[in-house]
């Protein structure tokens, strides 16, 4: 072989062997910087996550929970409300009625005339009316000789009198009703002022 052979030869040999030292450099630098992965601490990781997803979906099941409830006593307050009021508009057109059985017998008891078996039957149906009225927890307002309150009673007209305090209820023109805890009608009443004192109208 000749000289120029060799060289060129070990050249090139040497030329592969700096290749290969600095692919395996390479290769240990790679190495060094991929850490080995610790399972240990994997684990915890995954065990971390999982606790705070399961937080996550607690908090998430109190939340609905508490809105379900609040749904419920919300239905069952307003099936109440139904159930207690159902009747009010029937019990509302029933009121005209009494009414009118009640001015009869008024007129009745000043006619002498009047027909008593007639006079006993429109009581005994104001009396069961008055009973239905009670089965539905339908109550008359307490009107006549009380405070007049607006809340319950709607004037009419005003009377002077000194038999009475001023702002008393003296007559009641037409009943208020109560359906539980709820005025349905209010009484029309008629409301007592003190009357003018003599130095007081010539002023």
């Amino acid at each position: 072989m000749s000289d120029k052979k060799k060289v060129k030869r070990s050249v090139e040999t040497g030329e592969v062997d700096i290749k290969d030292k600095e692919k395996k450099r390479a290769d240990i630098g790679k190495e060094a910087k991929t850490e080995p992965v610790d399972p240990i601490k994997e684990m915890e990781a995954r065990i971390e996550t999982a606790e705070q997803e399961a937080k996550e979906n607690y908090d998430r099941f109190l939340r609905l929970s508490a809105e379900f409830e609040n749904y419920k006593k919300r239905s069952e307050r307003e099936i109440n409300e139904f159930r207690k009021y159902a009747n009010e508009s029937l019990i509302k057109e029933i009121l005209s009625v009494a009414d009118n059985l009640e001015r009869a017998l008024d007129s009745s008891r000043n006619n002498k005339q009047a027909d008593t078996g007639l006079v006993e039957g429109v009581d005994m149906t104001l009396k069961e009316i008055l009973n239905i009225f009670e089965k539905f927890s339908v109550k008359p307002v307490e009107s006549l000789g009380k405070p007049f309150d607006p809340t319950f009673h709607q004037a009419v007209m005003q009377e002077q009198t000194d038999g009475h305090p001023e702002n008393t209820v003296i007559n009641e023109i037409q009943k208020g009703y109560m359906m539980h805890d709820r005025l349905i009608r209010p009484a029309m009443v008629v409301v007592s002022t003190s009357k003018v004192k003599s130095g007081d109208e010539k002023k």
